[in-house]
């Protein structure tokens, strides 16, 4: 990784490495994970017991700065201020649409991408050069990473495994075993859009493990998994491209041996059925929650409605929480419903 602006990723990385070491059991906090309804966009916010936070993309621009008002509710509900860094997974409008908005709402530390935007249409071009220029006005730190690196976030272990089209070459911990359900696999043409190119991350928290891969394509995944699986699994995967049929390779899916799924979705955006069929059959799957209830599933594919944030009808924004305190156990709460689930500790380790 490197910083666009001065030469300190040395001196991050170990101090990354030294606030992992110092952390990653959780002892005297929880990790929190809020993922916020921005329609069909992607919003989510981590928050560490050391009391530092990562955002994962800033949802849609304009609609009167919707996004930006529902990102700033869930900061005030976890009692963040600032945000020490917003991850840009890729420069798609619904993930750094809202991120020029954005500084103008709440303070940031420094921005973390891919480097350059890669697609080069009038609108991309657009989008990439006012998300530069918001950089520039407020003169934040940016940090450009590539596979394999530790985000220097204190609290939690960050490591990236996917960024630019490229990927880790060698397993992560507990990864690397070979992939039964590669055999047989569907596979897709590649993708050469910026989706491909998204910023993919393994969250570790002492024994809780989460993935997100923002927009990685299914081509992407099948490279992660196939024919070993080097990601290992998770107790919890944000499910990719929010739930297009573009992403979501079973081969992925069942690999990870997931507990938990959540589907970041609008109601006409993302929620594939063939992906709802999937992440619901997935082996060792327990609960697969929503922001949305997706019209495309319909009542045949789309999970409980106790597990989904938004039903049909008016949008009221409301999220989903996740709280780990790091021990295997973990709560999910639905802030529609007000009720939380809670997923003891696995008997034996899952990753």
């Amino acid at each position: 990784m490197r910083w666009q602006h001065g030469r300190l990723f040395v001196l991050l990385l170990w101090f990354g490495a030294f606030c992992w070491g110092q952390n990653h059991k959780g002892v005297g906090g929880k990790l929190k994970v809020y993922f916020t309804d921005v329609e069909g966009g992607q919003a989510t916010l981590f928050v560490t017991p050391a009391g530092q936070s990562l955002l994962v993309d800033t949802g849609w621009g304009g609609n009167d700065g919707r996004d930006q008002e529902r990102i700033a509710s869930v900061m005030k509900d976890a009692a963040v201020t600032k945000l020490d860094y917003v991850l840009i997974t890729h420069y798609h409008e619904d993930h750094v649409g809202g991120f020029p908005a954005l500084l103008e709402k709440v303070p940031v530390g420094a921005v973390i991408d891919h480097g350059p935007n890669r697609e080069l249409d009038p609108a991309g071009q657009q989008r990439y050069a006012a998300y530069e220029k918001a950089i520039e006005s407020k003169k934040l730190r940016r940090l450009q990473v590539k596979p394999g690196d530790i985000l220097p976030i204190v609290g939690m272990k960050a490591v990236v495994v996917s960024s630019d089209g490229n990927l880790i070459r060698r397993p992560l911990e507990k990864g690397g075993a070979a992939n039964p359900f590669c055999k047989g696999a569907e596979t897709k043409p590649a993708d050469t859009t910026e989706n491909a190119r998204s910023v993919g991350i393994e969250i570790t928290f002492g024994k809780f493990k989460l993935l997100d891969l923002g927009d990685l394509t299914w081509d992407k995944e099948m490279e992660l998994v196939c024919p070993v699986n080097k990601l290992g699994r998770v107790d919890a995967y944000v499910v990719s491209h929010h739930g297009w049929d573009h992403s979501s390779s079973p081969a992925m899916i069942d690999a990870l041996g997931a507990r938990v799924a959540v589907m970041e979705n609008g109601a006409r955006k993302g929620g594939s059925a063939s992906v709802l069929d999937t992440v619901a059959e997935a082996p060792g799957i327990e609960t697969m929650w929503q922001l949305h209830f997706s019209e495309e599933g319909g009542t045949a594919h789309n999970a409980e409605e106790q597990y989904i944030a938004n039903l049909e009808g008016p949008d009221e924004g409301h999220f989903l929480e996740l709280v780990s305190p790091g021990d295997g156990s973990f709560d999910v709460f639905n802030s529609r419903t007000g009720a939380t689930k809670h997923y003891a500790a696995a008997e034996s380790a899952a990753h």
